[in-house]
C-alpha cells in the first residue's frame, strides 16, 4: 500500500512549541527533555545559555558584581546549543560547556549575570530563533519562557514543589550537599529570579501549574506528555 507525501503530511503530529517555567528542583530538566524525546521534538535547556554566558564573564575575568562591565562583554561568547533530548550539549567560543558551567562558582553567579538587561536580550533573542528553526517542535525550559520569551507557545506548563522536596532533589543530585543548605540556597535564588526587573520567573496567566512534590518523575512526564498530545489533537 503506498501513501502519499500529501497524505503523510497531514497524519504528521502538529508542530508544538512548549514552554515548561519554575524555579530549581521541580524536575524542569528531566521532565523537558524526556517529553522531547518521547514526542521526537527538540529539547533547549536555556538556563544552561545562562550559565555558559556567566563562566565565559568568571573565565575572561569580568567582574560579576558589575552590571555595566557585563553589558559590554555580553555579546563577545558565542554559545551553541545542541537541542537532541537524547545528548544536549552547549559549546561557548566552540568550547564544550557541559561541565564547567554546573560548578558551584557559576551557580553563585548566574543569577547576577542573568538579571542584565543586555544579556537577557541576546540570550533571549538565541532562545527565540533555536525555536523557530525546530521542525517539528520544541520544548523549551526556563524561568521566563511562557511569560516573555515564546509569549504565543502552544503550551505553557508551570512546574513547582515544596522547598523540602526541591532542596532533597537537589542535594540528592549534588552528592554530599546538605539539605538544610540546599534550601536555604535554592529560596535565595527564587528570591533573586522572581524580584528581578527584567523578565522575572513567573507564571504565565495561561499557564497549566503541576505540582511535581508528591509525583514521580513519570508521573509529571506522562502528565506533559498528555497535556501535548490534547494540543496537537486541537491543532
Amino acid at each position: 500500500m503506498s501513501v502519499t507525501v500529501e497524505s503523510a503530511a497531514r497524519t504528521a503530529p502538529a508542530a508544538v512549541i512548549v514552554a515548561i517555567d519554575g524555579p530549581s528542583g521541580t524536575g524542569k530538566s528531566s521532565t523537558s527533555k524526556a517529553v522531547a524525546a518521547k514526542l521526537g521534538l527538540s529539547y533547549l535547556d536555556t538556563g544552561a545559555q545562562y550559565r555558559a554566558i556567566t563562566w565565559w564573564m568568571i573565565t575572561n575575568d569580568i567582574d560579576t558584581d558589575d552590571p555595566a562591565a557585563i553589558a559590554t562583554a555580553a555579546a563577545k561568547p558565542v554559545i551553541v546549543s545542541g537541542t537532541d533530548p537524547n545528548a544536549p550539549t552547549i559549546t561557548v567560543d566552540g568550547l564544550d560547556a557541559s561541565g564547567p558551567i554546573r560548578t558551584q562558582e557559576v551557580t553563585a553567579k548566574v543569577s547576577a549575570v542573568s538579571a542584565v538587561p543586555e544579556v537577557r536580550a541576546l540570550v533571549t533573542q538565541l532562545q527565540r530563533d533555536t525555536a523557530a528553526s525546530a521542525p517539528a517542535g520544541i520544548v523549551v525550559e526556563g524561568r521566563d519562557i511562557g511569560t516573555t520569551v515564546l509569549p504565543d507557545a502552544d503550551l505553557k506548563v508551570f512546574l513547582t514543589a515544596s522547598p523540602e522536596a526541591r532542596a532533597a532533589r537537589r542535594s540528592g543530585e549534588l552528592k554530599g550537599v546538605d539539605v538544610v543548605s540546599t534550601r536555604e540556597a535554592l529560596l535565595k535564588r527564587d528570591a533573586a529570579d522572581s524580584g528581578r526587573k527584567t523578565s522575572p520567573l513567573a507564571k504565565a496567566a495561561d499557564a497549566v501549574e503541576v505540582d511535581t512534590t508528591e509525583l514521580t518523575l513519570d508521573q509529571v512526564i506522562e502528565c506533559v506528555v498528555t497535556l501535548i498530545e490534547e494540543k496537537r489533537a486541537a491543532k
